[in-house]
């Protein structure tokens, strides 16, 4: 069994908690984890989770851009635009109204 570094505990723990619909930069999920230079980090953490009740798919890029997902972006597209989330051309539309806000 591969134990898991305390950081990327917090970083699941963070996006667990990213509200049905809403979406959040790899940037805010480090910054709210602890480490606001790890969003590589973070993306890292995201691709290496398995777990099911971890929305890995609601962690973007900066600016609204998909970002990774394993490399599956029609799978995270379609994950999103299921919970009312609009992506066009590789960004997600009205980004700063769906964004959440993270309260630390």
């Amino acid at each position: 069994m591969v134990r898991s570094s305390d950081f990327a505990t917090r970083v699941r723990h963070v996006v667990r908690r990213i509200p049905h619909g809403r979406v959040a930069t790899y940037g805010d999920i480090a910054a709210a984890a602890g480490r606001p230079r790890a969003h590589r980090a973070v993306g890292n953490i995201m691709r290496a989770t398995s777990d099911s009740s971890v929305p890995c798919h609601r962690v973007i890029a900066a600016g609204g851009k998909l970002g990774g997902y394993g490399r599956d972006l029609f799978a995270k597209r379609a994950l999103l635009l299921a919970e009312g989330v609009v992506v066009t051309n590789g960004k997600v539309r009205n980004f700063a109204e769906v964004r959440w806000k993270i309260l630390h």
